[in-house]
């Protein structure tokens, strides 16, 4: 099952930078402490900082200048921190960051099932879409499922390479399916273009499958883009 509430370092470190940023009243342009220094402040290492740092630039909530160092981006009006307003459009921005990325990887990775999935990938996929109908016609989560049926496209695309790099950003790409910007189902809407990209694979036919594949994330983007939580 996915661990979707264990906090990892990465994101402790994250939270710590943001803290940080609060408790010292610190504003648009003003500098941080350097790479360095961060390390032995919160005990980590560099690859954990810069994880943590990387996801705060996504967001927009620092950035890091090349030869300079690192500044305070996007605070709120008063004072710093990242709630309400401010909270959703990082988020929205990193989850579309994360959306060129699963384009190309998951776009890939669909072209190649539509050649090479075999017979069990094939049933594995349609068993997990009906899953997902049954589960919502009985008003379940269906986040879960959802997340397992595109883990099996990439399977189903046979290319350990392929397979590593999806491995190592899996926890960013389970983003779109546990409750993102705090919504749950927000991505309920797209289960047609599910059944459609899944007959594309199941009929060996490559521009069928990028086809509906490709109306998928326009469709998560659009979604993504007019996202307005009611308490901001």
């Amino acid at each position: 099952m996915l661990k979707v509430r264990k906090q990892h370092l990465h994101e402790l470190v994250s939270d710590a930078i943001q803290k940080y940023i609060e408790e010292n009243r610190l504003r648009s342009g003003d500098r941080l402490p350097s790479v360095q220094e961060w390390t032995k402040l919160l005990g980590v290492s560099r690859t954990s900082l810069r994880e943590g740092m990387r996801y705060l630039e996504a967001v927009g909530v620092i950035r890091v200048e090349n030869g300079r160092g690192i500044f305070v981006d996007n605070p709120a009006a008063n004072g710093f921190k990242l709630t309400g307003k401010v909270k959703l459009e990082g988020e929205k921005r990193f989850l579309l960051h994360i959306l060129d990325v699963r384009r190309a990887l998951e776009g890939k990775a669909v072209e190649l099932a539509a050649i090479r999935a075999g017979e069990d990938d094939l049933r594995e996929m349609e068993e997990y879409l009906l899953t997902v109908k049954r589960s919502r016609d009985e008003g379940k989560d269906t986040s879960e499922i959802d997340f397992r049926f595109h883990q099996c496209i990439f399977k189903a695309a046979n290319n350990p390479v392929l397979q590593s790099v999806f491995e190592s950003i899996q926890e960013h790409y389970s983003k779109f399916f546990i409750e993102p910007l705090g919504s749950k189902g927000l991505f309920d809407n797209t289960d047609e273009y599910h059944r459609t990209m899944f007959e594309g694979i199941k009929r060996r036919d490559t521009v069928l499958a990028l086809t509906e594949f490709n109306r998928l994330m326009d469709k998560i983007e659009e979604d993504i883009k007019n996202y307005e939580q009611a308490h901001t």
